[in-house]
């Protein structure tokens, strides 16, 4: 297997290295771990945490394929890392030819998809914090404020906490904005009476948090409070669907159940949901499992992932609850507690 500057070479080995032009990589064999490094950068890759293993550089003016194939000689396949550059697959192609090499994404991705108790670990710390910095962010909210404030509050505050370089991503949308899944371009600003959606996360250790809390700050707007409660009996009927050995898409289906009673959608159509139900997490923010139509693959201990079956109303306003759950033996588990209500984002 053949690991490049991927989330799977800081999963297997440890070693943290960001992607650029020069491969840099780990080579797994059945005897041994080899890193495959830029001469320059061998100094740094010795001082940076990874798994031990033989370091093999290569120089500026030679090829890093070339040296693979000196390590692998001409027999054998190598599997990909389906996270490798397709500039970089050519150079494999070239020095091995293309019978050799095979696609490694599915084994990574069954093995990383099962996290352990130690990677549940990080996701409940980074959840945590996460859902901290949502209450401080809502205590902050009153009509004048802009959302680039809110942004650059939350940023600080994931910094100061100690996430991996701040938040990892921050959407604040007011008012017609929030029917944007991803958010408006440009700043706003929030008046009475508008819609609040934020949806942040950060990192910890690689690892991330991912919530969203839709809400009001008064109460009376009886369209909004209707459309909140269908979106938390929607992600409470996620919540219920998930249990060991069940296809991914049953939970899809559960939410989109739960909306067509009360005619929403039907499917993507608005208003209503119009994309899955929610997306594994670990050290991506979106990988495997997809809790999205047509994916059969059954649930089992140690998956996390999203719950956020998100309702559309064009022109209006969009309600997304978002939460995070981790499979068990004996069932579901909630990251954190769902929002309480229209005008309350947080239980407890």
């Amino acid at each position: 297997m053949l690991l490049g500057s991927t989330d799977s070479l800081r999963y297997y080995t440890g070693l943290v290295w960001h992607q650029s032009e020069r491969f840099l990589g780990a080579l797994v064999t059945a005897d041994g771990l080899h890193y495959i490094v830029p001469g320059f950068e061998r100094s740094r890759v010795e001082t940076l945490p990874h798994l031990a293993g033989d370091i093999h550089a290569w120089e500026e003016e030679e090829s890093s394929a070339a040296l693979l194939h000196r390590l692998l000689g001409d027999k054998g396949t190598l599997a990909l890392d389906d996270e490798l550059p397709l500039f970089f697959y050519h150079t494999l192609v070239a020095n091995l030819g293309a019978a050799r090499l095979t696609d490694g994404g599915p084994l990574i991705r069954r093995q990383r998809r099962i996290k352990s108790d130690a990677e549940i670990a990080l996701i409940r710390y980074a959840m945590g914090l996460t859902l901290n910095i949502h209450k401080q962010a809502h205590a902050l909210m009153k009509p004048g404020i802009k959302a680039s404030e809110v942004i650059d509050f939350i940023e600080r505050r994931h910094r100061a906490v100690g996430a991996d370089g701040g938040s990892t991503f921050c959407i604040v949308s007011f008012g017609t904005a929030t029917s944007l899944p991803h958010g408006a371009d440009g700043d706003q600003t929030l008046e009475a009476g508008d819609v609040i959606l934020v949806d942040t996360g950060c990192q910890i250790d690689g690892y991330h948090s991912d919530l969203t809390r839709t809400y009001m700050l008064d109460g009376g707007n009886a369209e909004f409070e209707r459309i909140w409660l269908i979106e938390r009996a929607a992600q409470q009927a996620v919540f219920d669907a998930a249990r060991p050995g069940a296809p991914c898409s049953d939970l899809d289906d559960a939410a989109r159940a739960v909306l067509a009673k009360h005619e929403l959608g039907p499917d993507y159509r608005l208003p209503g949901l119009p994309h899955r139900a929610g997306h594994g997490l670990g050290l991506q923010i979106h990988e495997e499992p997809y809790i999205v139509r047509g994916n059969a693959t059954p649930l089992s201990a140690g998956m996390c992932f999203s719950n956020e079956p998100m309702i559309v109303v064009p022109g209006k306003f969009g309600v997304r609850l978002e939460d995070h759950i981790y499979m068990t033996e004996s069932g579901p588990q909630w990251f954190t507690e769902p929002a309480h209500g229209p005008t309350e984002p947080f239980s407890g």
